[in-house]
């Protein structure tokens, strides 16, 4: 068998282990040196096994696989050349780590004897991501010393690291030319695959071994009596219709329920970033016996502060068993999901023992509402964002300013799956991302990101050709990085090297990559195009043209009156 086609039985291999472990997606970027593992995964495609998607540009594929990560719950699969096509997906490859999302990274290199040698297009790729993959599994390059069985169970180790923590496996995968001219008819009937057969043809893609579940949630030892005190409900980032029984079970308790808009729970305190602001409700609520915090990443400043300034009993609840103690304070953490938690953890029937935050929340709707006001600006819209959305879709959110701001004044449907990269929360591939999730979700999409964050991803907007479901991407254009606008620093200083001022609009943009494109200038406008919008198939990119400094003004007027604001 010659090294070409023998090439193909490894990596039919491979990729036919990788099925067992629930991969349906398939993201590959174009290389030569991954022809093997590239044709058969295509070779899958065409049994109706799994779906391939291609991109150019292997930092925006890497955030496409994520963003199909997000919606599907599956692990995702990415085929990358060698060299410098590797360390493209870095940036994704640590959003994935933090955040938990599983993606498998097959890069293919150059064989052992061609790397350090000035041979074109090596680098050293074993540990090229340092510690962020859970697993790292470097393979020799095809060999029929190794057995079939072998190559198998190495697949099956670092994947099933995946079972008990989810997060990025890195396979690299050395392959000796040449790449090309395989025999079709001796791929998959070498007598070397003959000891793996039974278990590559298995319908019900059992695991080499198997392993039993023993998650089990324990109810806290002095929960009944934590139960009678004043608490507090911190929710932060969690997966839809994890925390569908939170709202209830705080309310049942009375104690208060503040939600980050990650969270996906309707609050029953909403305006929680704002009216934190008022130091005299901030003080009476850190007055609580215990605060019990589920999920991560929180958006707010006020609520961060809120935590970093309680000094009382502290529980933090999250599925993943990160060290999660950013105040560095002590606290009882639970590893379950918050579902879990509530189910062991009963309420008992209590009145709420704090009414000034609801006081103040209930003014907050009203108030904000006023100091928005009624043009087309970031805080309006982020105040109004549930009347844009679509039913049954979901929501992805980039990392701006306008995410603080739908944090602070947007009150979404309850359960409205929402999508964000806030692990490292950086402004790299978001747009792939939310076409990868958009693909993932098969259901009608809204993304909202800032305009630095479009120009960053630009090659990304390709990706929104591949997506069927009716999609509105907003692009928020405020002519730069209107999240520095409270920098205390020069203002010519802080235009050029924080703000990155422009004065571009991306029509012709949309007009390159085939994309449908409008641009209103009132709500009447906005709502009209919208309806449009929402019963196309394909993407709309709408791009909201704002003032430069009236959503950042807008938002902190509104959090100094809130916090002079009386409520004796």
């Amino acid at each position: 068998m010659t090294t070409s086609t023998f090439n193909r039985s490894w990596s039919y291999l491979i990729l036919n282990a990788l099925l067992h472990h629930g991969v349906k997606h398939f993201c590959i970027a174009p290389g030569s040196r991954s022809t093997p593992l590239t044709l058969e995964a295509i070779n899958l495609q065409k049994q109706g096994v799994v779906k391939c998607h291609t991109h150019f540009d292997e930092r925006g594929l890497g955030f496409f696989a994520l963003g199909i990560a997000k919606t599907t719950m599956d692990p995702v699969v990415i085929i990358v050349t060698s060299g410098t096509a590797v360390a493209n997906l870095y940036p994704a490859i640590i959003e994935a780590s933090i955040t938990h999302h599983n993606l498998i990274i097959l890069s293919a290199d150059r064989p052992p004897e061609l790397i350090s040698c000035g041979a074109n297009q090596a680098i050293q790729q074993q540990g090229i991501f340092a510690n962020y993959p859970i697993e790292s599994l470097n393979l020799p390059k095809p060999s029929r010393d190794y057995s079939a069985n072998w190559v198998l169970s190495q697949i099956e180790r670092a994947c099933g690291k995946q079972q008990h923590q989810a997060g990025v496996i890195h396979i690299n995968a050395p392959f000796a030319e040449p790449l090309y001219d395989a025999d079709e008819s001796r791929i998959y009937n070498d007598e070397w695959l003959d000891s793996v057969q039974h278990y590559l043809k298995a319908k019900d893609r059992k695991y080499l071994v198997q392993h039993a579940n023993h998650s089990e949630v324990f109810t806290h030892s002095n929960w009944e009596e934590w139960r009678t005190k004043r608490g507090v409900i911190v929710v932060g980032k969690l997966t839809a219709g994890e925390g569908a029984k939170l709202r209830n079970w705080a309310e049942t308790l009375g104690w208060c329920l503040i939600c980050d808009i990650q969270s996906s729970v309707t609050p029953n305190l909403p305006y929680a970033d704002i009216w934190l602001a008022n130091n005299t409700v901030r003080k009476r609520l850190s007055q609580a016996d215990i605060v019990i915090q589920f999920g991560t990443q929180i958006i707010s400043k006020r609520v961060n502060q809120f935590l970093s300034g309680f000094n009382g009993e502290l529980w933090i609840v999250d599925q993943h068993s990160d060290y999660l103690n950013q105040f560095a304070k002590p606290h009882t953490r639970f590893i379950a999901k918050a579902s879990h938690f509530v189910q062991t953890h009963p309420a008992i029937p209590q009145k709420k023992w704090l009414l000034e935050p609801l006081a103040l929340s209930k003014f907050c709707d009203e108030f904000v509402t006023k100091q928005v006001g009624t043009s087309l600006n970031e805080a309006s819209f982020a105040h109004q964002l549930s009347q844009l959305l679509p039913p049954n879709g979901h929501l992805f959110l980039g990392n701006s300013l306008f995410v603080r701001l739908a944090d602070a004044f947007a009150r979404l449907p309850d359960n409205y799956p929402i999508y964000t990269n806030r692990g490292a929360s950086g402004i790299d591939g978001l747009i792939a991302t939310m076409a990868g999730a958009a693909i993932g979700g098969e259901r009608p999409n809204v993304a909202i990101i800032g305009d630095i964050s479009a120009l960053h991803d630009l090659n990304s907007i390709a990706l929104l050709r591949q997506i069927t479901q009716p999609t509105t991407l907003f692009i928020i254009n405020n002519s730069g990085g209107a999240i520095f606008d409270t920098l205390g620093v020069d203002p010519k200083v802080k235009s050029k090297y924080y703000r990155a001022s422009h004065n571009f609009e991306f029509s012709h943009i949309a007009t390159m990559f085939g994309i449908d494109y409008i641009r209103p200038f009132t709500w009447a406008d906005l709502k009209t195009k919208l309806k449009q919008a929402y019963i196309r198939k394909g993407v709309t990119i709408v791009e909201i043209k704002v003032n430069e400094i009236e959503g950042s003004s807008i938002y902190q007027s509104i959090l100094k009156q809130i916090a002079r604001a009386s409520i004796d």
